[in-house]
């Protein structure tokens, strides 16, 4: 294990009805004036923001608000937040809603006080201060709601990247599993997916003896593979929605992937995926991350057993190693399938004549992308081309 430092300073208000607290939690971090951040109308619709301002009405907290953030949420809809808060004097932002908005919101708190385009901060600048921001979590997906990073797409070019730091992680998330019941089946899995690709991106890794948290990632993974079908037949399973709400946190606040090198090659290549189609991150993950496996399995096969055989209850074949890792990553894809996922790019949407594109805006050039195994542009295109040609 490397040694590591693990800081996680968001309070978690989890249970049924715990929204209706948000203005209690709002003031206690101190929020005078709140920018409450959401997204289509189904916030609206459903009583949500109604809900949220009553509390923050309650505990004496001024607010104003903007929604419209949309899938892969946009570089325009920030510069608009910016502004809003600037001229509001707005000292908090609230999200409300999941994974988009939440990134949204954090771009817009890192965006009004920052002195320049807020892109650069989205372009390696590292971010020196930040509102405070504070969540009210309706999609478990992302895990954003306790995680220190953001990702924002840039319309001029549709590019996707991201900022990441601890000034970004929520003061306090809430968490309140029966907010998420009303969930299309879809977006429930492609959730799911993203969950799981989160804990992926930590469990390959070159690093050895990281028994403590390869048994985290595991639970995690576990948990998802029972509980996804079990919520996708049962929309109103709230014990089912709790679990994969709070394994959503667990898998990208970091707990799993303290101490061991990460990889985060599937989620650099579906993002060019996502900015170029515009279609859902977990949806993208789902087609990309099988393929990236199939690609790289071979660089320690006994790590892809190790998934194979405590992940997916496949037998180890000692005579055939590589039979064992295949037919993990196969289980997996199946999972995918299962759920309702698309597993290639016609399923997606996607189009193989754009692969040089896709490769071209990743940005690789004539170098590599480290992580479990090194990556040029040769291996990205192979592994997008693998995902063109996947099926069950």
């Amino acid at each position: 294990m490397e040694n590591f430092e693990f800081y996680s300073p968001t309070e978690f208000v989890f249970g049924k009805r715990r929204e209706l607290e948000c203005g209690k939690y709002a003031a206690k971090y101190g929020a005078k004036k709140v920018l409450i951040h959401y997204g289509g109308g189904s916030a609206v619709k459903s009583g949500l923001i109604d809900k949220v301002k009553a509390s923050l009405t309650e505990a004496g907290v001024e607010f104003c608000e903007l929604g419209g953030v949309q899938p892969n949420p946009r570089d325009t809809l920030v510069y608009k937040g910016i502004d809003i808060c600037r001229k509001e004097g707005v000292d908090f932002v609230l999200a409300v809603g999941g994974g988009s908005v939440i990134d949204s919101s954090k771009a817009i708190a890192i965006g009004t006080v920052y002195d320049g385009d807020f892109w650069d901060l989205y372009s390696g600048k590292p971010i020196e201060k930040a509102l405070p921001v504070g969540t009210v979590l309706t999609i478990a997906a992302a895990g954003s709601e306790g995680s220190g990073d953001s990702v924002i797409t840039k319309e001029d070019g549709m590019l996707k990247r991201g900022a990441g730091s601890d000034l970004i992680r929520p003061r306090f998330s809430i968490l309140d599993p029966e907010l998420t019941q009303t969930l299309p089946a879809y977006q429930t899995a492609c959730g799911a997916t993203d969950i799981m690709a989160h804990v992926f991106e930590r469990y390959f890794t070159n690093t050895r003896e990281v028994e403590i948290t390869d048994r985290l990632c595991e639970a995690v993974l576990l948990t998802m593979i029972k509980e996804t079908p079990r919520v996708i037949k049962d929309p109103d399973n709230y014990d089912a929605r709790a679990n994969i709400m709070w394994a959503g946190m667990v898998a990208h606040n970091n707990i799993v992937g303290v101490g061991r090198q990460q990889d985060w090659n599937s989620h650099g290549i579906e993002h060019e995926l996502s900015g170029l189609y515009d279609v859902a991150h977990g949806a993208g993950l789902a087609v990309i991350m099988p393929a990236w496996m199939e690609h790289v399995y071979k660089h320690n096969v006994m790590r892809f057993c190790q998934m194979a055989t405590r992940v997916f209850g496949c037998q180890m074949n000692f005579e055939d190693p590589e039979a064992t890792a295949l037919e993990g990553i196969y289980r997996f894809r199946r999972f995918l399938r299962d759920i309702g996922m698309p597993i290639n790019f016609a399923e997606l949407g996607a189009k193989e004549e754009d692969i040089p594109t896709l490769v071209q805006k990743l940005g690789i050039g004539s170098g590599t992308r480290g992580g479990f195994m090194e990556l040029n542009a040769d291996d990205v295109t192979e592994i997008y081309r693998k995902a063109v040609r996947a099926e069950i």
